[in-house]
């Protein structure tokens, strides 16, 4: 015949499946927080992955500031529209320079892998990469000689672990080539032909100024009326 004792001690969970209960909560936490990150850095594509601060650059820094000022904006007001507008211009250029390099490398014939070959962490190690010099050579050289990085005047960091992988594919150099063909630099030479020099100054009696003035009205008037992969990857 069983006791109430012996009840007692079957409804209460031994040690070690505490234990195991505690476990599996900071199992979920972690999870949840690696997932949570994960999301956060791709929709904010950081410039300098490795900088957890968000601080070493200047457009980190400026887009982390307004992620943080949002934060503690109240929901639906009229700042927190203003502050979600200028968060996504800050995140539509990064996913312009990143789309790009994505249509590089289908161009290229990596249709499947464009998305793993571009996926950079805050977990991505610098001590990781197997070409960092040439790497590094190959990124200073799109930031100079190809539009690729728009008017970033620095060459977003995270792009040097694609540059490495790409390396080690044996196609960085002509990654490079074809970025040049496919976003030429534009150049000061390129956009002073578009500048036509005025001819040299005529003197023009002030009753034909008049004229002029009237036809311009007429002109402005009717202008406004028209207003680890890496590996899966070389198997």
């Amino acid at each position: 015949m069983r006791t109430i004792a012996a009840d007692v001690t079957y409804l209460v969970p031994p040690k070690e499946a505490l234990l195991f209960n505690l476990r599996s909560s900071d199992t979920l936490l972690y999870f949840d927080r690696e997932v949570k990150r994960r999301r956060a850095e791709e929709a904010n594509l950081w410039n300098e992955p490795q900088d957890v601060s968000h601080t070493e650059r200047d457009d980190d820094r400026e887009l982390y500031n307004l992620l943080q000022k949002r934060a503690r904006t109240r929901r639906g007001s009229e700042g927190y529209r203003r502050l979600s507008f200028d968060i996504s211009a800050h995140r539509q250029v990064r996913k312009d320079v990143k789309d790009r390099w994505r249509v590089l490398l289908e161009d290229m014939g990596f249709h499947k892998e464009a998305d793993l070959l571009l996926t950079v962490t805050s977990n991505t190690s610098y001590k990781s990469l197997r070409n960092p010099t040439e790497a590094r050579r190959l990124l200073s050289m799109l930031a100079e000689e190809s539009s690729i990085f728009e008017h970033q005047h620095i060459p977003a960091e995270r792009y040097l672990f694609v540059l490495d992988r790409l390396i080690v594919l044996d196609i960085g150099t002509e990654f490079v080539s074809i970025a040049r063909r496919f976003y030429p630099a534009e150049t000061m030479e390129s956009s002073e032909k578009d500048i036509e020099v005025p001819a040299t100054a005529v003197l023009v009696s002030p009753a034909y100024e008049a004229l002029e003035d009237g036809v311009e009205k007429d002109e402005e008037e009717g202008v406004l009326d028209e207003d680890n992969f890496l590996v899966n990857l070389l198997e």
